[in-house]
Formats: structure tokens, C-alpha cells, sequence
């Protein structure tokens, strides 16, 4: 296992850092976060430029067909600056949805697009039991001659209210175990029979209610096989669970530095507070948990991208870097005093997201108990 960044990666995160200082300020942030759609066509055309959309895409696709570890480099990058917008739907989730279960056909029309910026998708698996296992896919599709008929609510699908396409994870039968029996559909996002409302969140992002009623869509437009979609949601979920590990550090890295700075610039008592060994063993616990989690993330990442069993991996580096986010940007608030907890200071950004991360994909405790069962055995 290595670990180490090659020289385009490198270079990648270099040119991403100083693109997104530039285009994507705490200003945009907050303006976004008011934004009904949620992100900026500008930003995202000119991301779509620098190639981001495609980065792990084949060049087939018109793709750069780099690896999963370029894609955590960039997005602990979007992470750190806190990226609004729906990258990590399209990219991250959709994008790998596609290109292991789609057809040619499929794979020539949609990917191509989504490089030039062209779509916008959204995963619709989560409904109001908000599991991230087959056992909360209650959505169904029931075959109605050439056509399937969708039934049912999502929730937390992000940007669904945006997306030309949503992935809806349906149950097309009741099997033998909660996996058997799903299946996935590409659908238009503005096809009739579906109302999507944007959900209040903490951290201001768009996840959707996206209600499905008889929603009719053509046989065509499954992703993969009928009723064995599942693997292919386990191994989207498992990339996507990294990637928001990724994310997350970021996040929690420029926290980290903000406080750092703040600490040593902030006098009280005639003295800089990071002279005060409580403060010290705050930053210290910080800085240790934080690479701690960088590490475990890396080495999950690296699982993934060589198509490795990784399910404990992955859940271990969820679990620790939730933990971890959640753990420095309270500690950040608390250095910080009173300013710290107002809306208008930006050590404020980093905790609302270190929150709601702190619930995607599975929060520490469901990915603890995914731990226990692949250690345990059962």
C-alpha cells in the first residue's frame, strides 16, 4: 500500500486550492446558502473547465480517467473552502452509478454531458426511515407493460431539486433478503407525477423530499440488471462514504488553521490564549485526531480505488472522521468565546457542516455497528 501523492496529484491539489480561493469565497458561501438552487452556473461552468466533472472519468467520455485517490485530493479541497453546489451528487455519487451499471447507450449520452457541466444528477436512495442499508427501500416500481410505475417518498436526496436526472433506488420485489429485489431507474427530473421541496438542514445544503407518484418510466431507463441493483448501491455508497471523509478533513483542517491563528493572535490576561495549556491540549487533541483521520481515510480510499472488500474500512474511517469534524469545530467554537457562536463569524460555516456530515451516509454509531459485524462476524 502506498500512500504517497503522485506529482499530478500533487499539482491537482496546488491549482485547486488557488482556483477556489479565488471563485469561491465565504461571501459566495453565505449568498449560496439564501440561493434557492444552491450553487453558482458561473463556478460551476468553470469548474466543468478545469476538467473537475470527469476527473475519474475514462477519456472515452471525454473524461481525464485519473484515479479515486485525485478525487479525494480535490475534494478535501472543496471541503476546506466549503464548495456549495451539487459536485459531490454528480460526481461523486451519480458518476460511478453510471459507469458500473449503465448501458453504452446510457454511458454515451449522459457521461459526455456531465463532463462539459452540461447535467446535473441526484441519488435518491435515503427515505424517512433515512437507513443506508437495503432495508429502508420502500419506494417501488411495478412493471406496467414496457414501462415501470414509481410510488413512494425520498428524502435527503441532495439537490434533487436542481437535477435533470435522479437515480431512484426502488424495490421492484420482495426477496428472500432486504438486497434482493432492487432496482435502480434513471428519471427525468421533471417528469410528471413527481414534487420535489428542498428540506430545511443546518447546514443550509439542498437536500430534497422528492415524492414519487406513479411516476412512469420506460423499461430503457433501468441502471443495471432488475432486482440485483444492490451491489451496485453497496459499492457507489462505499466510494461516496470516502469521499465525504475527504470533504470532511478539509473542512476540518481549515477550522484547525482558523483557530490556530486565532489563538495566538487573541490576548487576554496580557497574554495570547494559546499560551494557556488548556488551550494547547485543545489544538493538540485536535491537530492528533485530525491526522489520525487523514490516515484512515487515505488507506480506505486506497481500498476502494483497487476495487478491494473494504466494508469495514470504510466504515472505520466514516466513524472516526465524523468524530473527529464534529470534535474540532465544537473545540473551534469554544476557543473562539462568543464571537464563535454567531452566525456572522466563519468558524460557524464549518460547524453547521461538520453536523450535518456528521449524519451522511450513516452516522458514527451505524457505521460503528457495520464495524462490529464485519470484526465480529455477526
Amino acid at each position: 500500500m502506498n500512500l504517497d501523492f503522485s506529482e499530478e496529484e500533487k499539482m491537482l491539489r496546488s491549482a485547486a486550492r488557488r482556483f477556489l480561493a479565488a471563485e469561491c469565497s465565504r461571501k459566495l458561501v453565505r449568498e449560496l446558502e439564501e440561493d434557492r438552487k444552491g450553487y453558482c452556473p458561473e463556478l460551476w461552468r468553470k469548474m466543468a473547465e478545469q476538467g473537475w466533472m470527469g476527473l475519474t472519468l475514462p477519456k472515452e467520455y471525454g473524461g481525464m480517467e485519473m484515479s479515486l485517490m485525485s478525487l479525494i485530493v480535490l475534494l478535501e479541497e472543496m471541503g476546506r473552502n466549503i464548495v456549495p453546489g451539487p459536485f459531490f451528487s454528480t460526481v461523486a455519487l451519480c458518476a460511478p452509478a453510471i459507469l458500473a451499471a449503465g448501458t453504452a447507450e446510457q454511458k454515451r449520452e449522459l457521461l459526455p454531458r456531465l463532463v462539459r457541466g452540461e447535467l446535473i444528477l441526484s441519488f435518491a436512495l435515503t427515505e424517512p426511515g433515512a437507513r443506508y442499508d437495503a432495508t429502508g427501500v420502500r419506494v417501488t416500481a411495478r412493471r406496467d407493460g414496457g414501462d415501470y410505475i414509481i410510488d413512494g417518498t425520498k428524502l435527503f436526496a441532495a439537490d434533487a431539486h436542481v437535477a435533470d436526472y435522479l437515480i431512484c433506488v426502488t424495490r421492484t420485489r420482495d426477496g428472500a433478503t432486504p438486497e434482493a429485489g432492487i432496482t435502480l431507474f434513471l428519471v427525468d427530473g421533471k417528469r410528471p407525477g413527481i414534487r420535489c421541496e428542498v428540506v430545511p438542514t443546518i447546514a443550509a445544503d439542498k437536500l430534497c423530499e422528492v415524492v414519487f407518484d406513479k411516476v412512469r418510466v420506460s423499461k430503457k431507463n433501468m441502471l443495471g440488471k432488475l432486482h440485483q441493483g444492490w451491489p451496485v448501491v453497496k459499492r457507489v455508497l462505499e466510494q461516496a462514504t470516502v469521499a465525504k471523509c475527504a470533504e470532511m478533513i478539509g473542512g476540518a483542517q481549515a477550522a484547525l488553521e482558523m483557530t490556530t491563528e486565532y489563538a495566538k493572535t487573541r490576548v487576554q490576561y496580557e497574554r495570547p490564549i494559546g499560551s494557556f495549556q488548556a488551550i494547547q491540549h485543545f489544538l493538540a487533541d485536535m491537530a492528533t485526531s485530525l491526522e489520525l483521520a487523514r490516515d484512515i481515510t487515505y488507506q480506505a480510499a486506497w481500498y476502494v480505488g483497487d476495487g478491494l472488500p473494504c466494508t469495514k474500512e470504510v466504515a472505520m474511517a466514516k466513524a472516526w472522521t465524523s468524530d473527529t469534524y464534529t470534535l474540532i469545530a465544537q473545540r473551534a467554537v469554544h476557543i473562539h468565546g462568543g464571537i464563535g457562536a454567531t452566525s456572522e463569524h466563519d468558524i460557524s460555516l464549518y460547524y453547521r457542516r461538520a453536523k450535518a456530515a456528521e449524519l451522511a451516509f450513516g452516522d458514527p454509531d451505524f457505521q460503528r455497528e457495520v464495524v462490529a459485524r464485519e470484526w465480529l462476524g455477526y
